[in-house]
C-alpha cells in the first residue's frame, strides 16, 4: 500500500469534482475547491473520520469494497479505478467479472434524475446505486450483503417478504423472468461465478426454482409496464425503461407514470415524503 500516492490521488480527485457533478446542492459559499470530505464520505457510505484518515496517510488499508465505493463516489473511470486499487495494495479488478463499479456516465445520468425512481442493477439484479425516490419507493438496498443483495435470490429464498411489492397474479410471470435472467447471467459469467452460487443455493432451497430452472429458458429483459404495490399507497402502475452499459453487465432502470395519472400522483407523494410513514 502506497499511503502517499493513495492520499494524493483521493485529494486531487475530490478537488476536481463540483457538487453538481455528483447530484449534490452547492449549498453555502465554499472556501475550498471541489467536494468536501464529508460529501465524499456520504457518497461512499463511510464515516467522514475514516475518509479523512485516508487522505492524511494514517488510515488502515481500505478493503476492495471500500475502494469500489470510493471509485463510485469520485466518479472514476475504469483506468482510474484500477490505479486506485493498485496504490492501495491490490491487483486491478477483473473488468469481465460482476462488479459494483458503476461507470461515471451512468452515474451522471442518475444524478440528474430527481423526480423519478431510478437505480442501477447488475446482471444478478443487485442494486448497485439508487436515488432517493427509488429508495423511498422500493426500500434501501444499501444494507444488503452477500447473496441477499440479489433480487433473484431473495425472490425465491424469502417469498413471503420479498414478493409483497408485486400483485399475486404477477408472481408466476416474475418468477419465470427472474430464472430466465439468471440463466443468461450464468451463461455469461460461468458456473463458478456468483451466478452459479445462487443457482446452487436456490436449488437446495426452492422446488419452484428447480422446476423453472429445468425449463431452460434464457432471457434478459425488463418489463415495459408493471404494477408495484406500495405498503401504504397500494397499487402504482409504472412504465419501466432500461438503459444498458455497452457490455450489458449493468442497467439503469427508470420508473415513470403517465403525467396527470393517479400513479404519477402517488410517485410524487412517495418522492416528497421519502421513507417517512405516509
Amino acid at each position: 500500500m502506497d499511503r502517499e500516492a493513495l492520499a494524493e490521488f483521493l485529494l486531487r480527485r475530490r478537488e476536481m469534482l463540483q457538487p453538481s457533478d455528483v447530484g449534490l446542492s452547492p449549498g453555502v459559499r465554499r472556501r475550498t475547491p471541489g467536494l468536501r470530505r464529508e460529501e465524499v464520505a456520504q457518497l461512499a457510505t463511510m464515516s467522514t473520520d475514516y475518509y479523512t484518515r485516508l487522505e492524511q496517510q494514517r488510515g488502515p488499508q481500505p478493503s476492495p469494497q471500500i475502494l469500489t465505493a470510493l471509485a463510485r463516489a469520485l466518479r472514476l473511470t475504469s483506468d482510474e479505478r484500477d490505479y486506485l486499487h493498485r496504490v492501495a495494495g491490490y491487483s486491478a479488478p477483473d473488468r469481465a467479472a460482476v462488479t459494483d463499479y458503476v461507470r461515471p456516465g451512468m452515474l451522471r445520468i442518475l444524478d440528474r434524475l430527481h423526480d423519478a425512481p431510478a437505480f442501477v442493477v447488475s446482471v444478478l439484479d443487485e442494486v448497485l446505486v439508487q436515488n432517493d425516490a427509488a429508495r423511498a419507493l422500493l426500500g434501501d438496498a444499501g444494507h444488503l450483503v452477500g447473496l441477499e443483495r440479489s433480487g433473484i435470490f431473495r425472490w425465491f429464498a424469502h417469498p413471503d417478504t420479498e414478493r409483497g411489492r408485486y400483485l399475486e397474479s404477477d408472481h408466476a410471470r416474475q418468477s419465470r423472468s427472474l430464472v430466465a435472467s439468471l440463466r443468461a447471467a450464468q451463461g455469461l459469467l460461468g458456473s463458478r461465478s456468483r451466478a452459479g452460487e445462487i443457482v446452487r443455493e436456490l436449488t437446495a432451497r426452492s422446488p419452484e426454482f428447480v422446476e423453472l430452472w429445468d425449463a431452460q429458458e434464457v432471457r434478459r429483459r425488463f418489463e415495459e409496464h408493471k404494477v408495484l404495490v406500495h405498503p401504504e399507497l397500494g397499487e402504482i402502475e409504472v412504465d419501466c425503461q432500461a438503459l444498458f452499459t455497452e457490455d450489458e453487465s449493468q442497467a439503469l432502470i427508470v420508473l415513470t407514470a403517465a403525467p396527470g395519472s393517479e400513479a404519477a400522483g402517488k410517485l410524487e407523494l412517495v418522492r416528497v415524503l421519502g421513507t417517512q410513514t405516509v
